[in-house]
C-alpha cells in the first residue's frame, strides 16, 4: 500500500474502532470476541482498501466485515468456551443514577434475540445505518430487514418489561 493510502487507512482505524467494537459487542455480548471482530474486520478492510469507494462504502463496508467476523465467531467452538478470571469479579462500581444496570439489562435483552433479529437492530439503531444499507450487509432484501427489526423490537420490549416488572 502507497504512504498515502496507508495514512488515510490509519486515520479510518482509528476514527472507527471504538464504534466497531461497540456495535459487535451489542451483537454478541462480550468485550474480548468484540475486540477480535473489530480487529479483523479493520484486516479485511485493510485487504481491500485501495479497491474500497470510500465516497459511500466504506462505512458499509467495514460492517459488513464485522457482521461476517462475529457470525464466524459465533460457529467456532472454542470461542463459546470462556474462562473466569479471578479479577473480573471485583465486584459493582458505585452508579447512583442506575445507568449501569439500564445498559446490562439491554445487553441481555439483546443477547436473548435471536441472531438475525439483534443484528437488524443493532445495525439499525445502533450503527444508525438505513434500511438499504443494512440490507446490503446482511445480503436480504430490505423487507426482511425490516420484518427482522420490527420482530426484535418487539421481542425487546416484551423481555425489558417482563424485567421492569419482575424488578417492582
Amino acid at each position: 500500500m502507497k504512504a498515502p493510502d496507508d495514512a488515510e487507512f490509519t486515520e479510518f482505524a482509528a476514527t472507527t474502532i471504538r464504534r466497531l467494537r461497540r456495535t459487535a459487542y451489542l451483537m454478541c455480548g462480550d468485550w474480548h470476541r468484540a475486540e477480535d471482530a473489530a480487529q479483523d474486520a479493520l484486516v479485511k478492510v485493510y485487504r481491500r482498501w485501495h479497491r474500497i469507494d470510500r465516497t459511500q462504502g466504506l462505512n458499509g463496508y467495514a460492517h459488513q466485515c464485522l457482521v461476517t467476523a462475529v457470525f464466524d465467531q459465533s460457529r467456532k467452538p472454542w470461542r463459546r468456551e470462556r474462562l473466569v478470571d479471578a479479577d473480573e469479579n471485583t465486584g459493582p462500581r458505585p452508579d447512583p443514577v442506575g445507568t449501569v444496570d439500564d445498559r446490562l439489562l439491554v445487553v441481555q435483552a439483546l443477547g436473548a434475540l435471536p441472531p438475525s433479529q439483534r443484528t437488524c437492530v443493532v445495525l439499525r439503531h445502533y450503527a444508525d445505518l438505513s434500511l438499504e444499507q443494512t440490507a446490503d450487509i446482511l445480503g436480504i432484501g430490505v423487507g426482511g430487514v425490516k420484518s427482522q427489526t420490527s420482530r426484535g423490537l418487539t421481542r425487546l420490549r416484551e423481555l425489558l418489561d417482563q424485567t421492569e416488572r419482575s424488578a417492582s
